[in-house]
């Protein structure tokens, strides 16, 4: 199974949001391998890959920190795992 991640954030821009994001990556032992942000008309996007081969928290544990560090922030936070996406997207 892969041990690459796709983070995807979305919502109203804010300041912080990549720092509180990155930072519970970290706490969580993820690798950040490449990230792209952009600003639409003030609404917020992120998508990151990750890999988690290296961390000793489950990608429940993960996914569940990153669930809530999006409730903190009011947005929404969507952590799949990397091949999961890419076969929702061949299909």
């Amino acid at each position: 199974m892969s041990e690459q991640i796709i983070v995807t954030v979305s919502g109203v821009d804010k300041v912080g949001i990549v720092a509180r994001v990155t930072t519970a990556l970290a706490q969580y032992e993820v690798n950040i391998e490449d990230i792209k942000q952009t600003l639409m008309q003030g609404h917020f996007v992120m998508f990151l890959l990750g890999n988690i081969e290296k961390s000793k928290f489950s990608f429940k544990e993960i996914k569940e920190a990153l669930t809530s560090v999006g409730a903190e922030l009011g947005m929404e936070i969507w952590v799949q795992r990397k091949e999961i996406f890419d076969n929702m997207h061949n299909i």
